[in-house]
Parts: structure tokens; C-alpha cells; sequence
């Protein structure tokens, strides 16, 4: 399947989805993603209701449940695929720049 409508994913994005591996609520993933990013990257409610949006939009997450006012949101099937692909062109990414800065370096 083609991707490429998908990616690349944004960083908000891409951690929000990953943070996914199971249902949960808003405030949950904002800190499963500063948690899964070291700290580097926290995402505001602003951005994270936005992405929420966008995401549900491209059927990419889909809301599951609303418990006391907080929506349980679930990674779709679609999600999941799309993120193993930004995975994939992340790991040739990396790979890359690692084989570039070995050559770069002296012996």
C-alpha cells in the first residue's frame, strides 16, 4: 500500500501514535510521549487535540470510549501500518547518517 499521503508523520504525530499501543486517554499520552521521547518532547493539550483531529480524520486513530469526560482514543489497523513505515524510513534514515559519519571520521 501507498503511504505517502500519511508521511511523513509530524514528531507530535508520530510519538502520539505510538503511544497508542493501547487505548488510552488525552493526558495519559501526553506523558507516555515525554516518557517515550526522554523528555524531548512534550506536547501541549493545543497540539495534541489538533493532532487528535487530523489523525481521526485519516482514520489513522479512532476514539473508542469517553469515560468521565476523557475520550479513550485507539490506534486503527491503518495506524498501525502507517507507523511501522515512518519506522522503517527512520531506520534507513539512521542508517545512513551512521555510515555517514563513519566515513567521515579519522582513523
Amino acid at each position: 500500500m501507498d503511504y505517502s499521503k500519511y508521511l511523513p508523520l509530524s514528531e507530535a504525530s508520530f510519538y502520539m501514535l505510538a503511544a497508542l499501543d493501547q487505548p488510552s486517554h488525552g493526558y495519559a499520552i501526553m506523558q507516555k510521549v515525554e516518557a517515550m521521547s526522554g523528555g524531548s518532547v512534550t506536547i501541549g493539550p493545543g497540539t495534541m487535540y489538533g493532532a487528535f483531529s487530523t489523525l481521526e480524520k485519516q482514520k489513522l486513530i479512532v476514539k473508542v470510549a469517553e469515560e468521565d469526560r476523557r475520550k479513550i482514543y485507539a490506534l486503527t489497523d491503518l495506524g498501525k501500518d502507517v507507523l511501522a513505515e515512518q519506522v522503517r524510513r527512520l531506520e534507513i534514515m539512521v542508517r545512513g547518517a551512521q555510515a555517514a559519519l563513519n566515513i567521515g571520521r579519522a582513523a
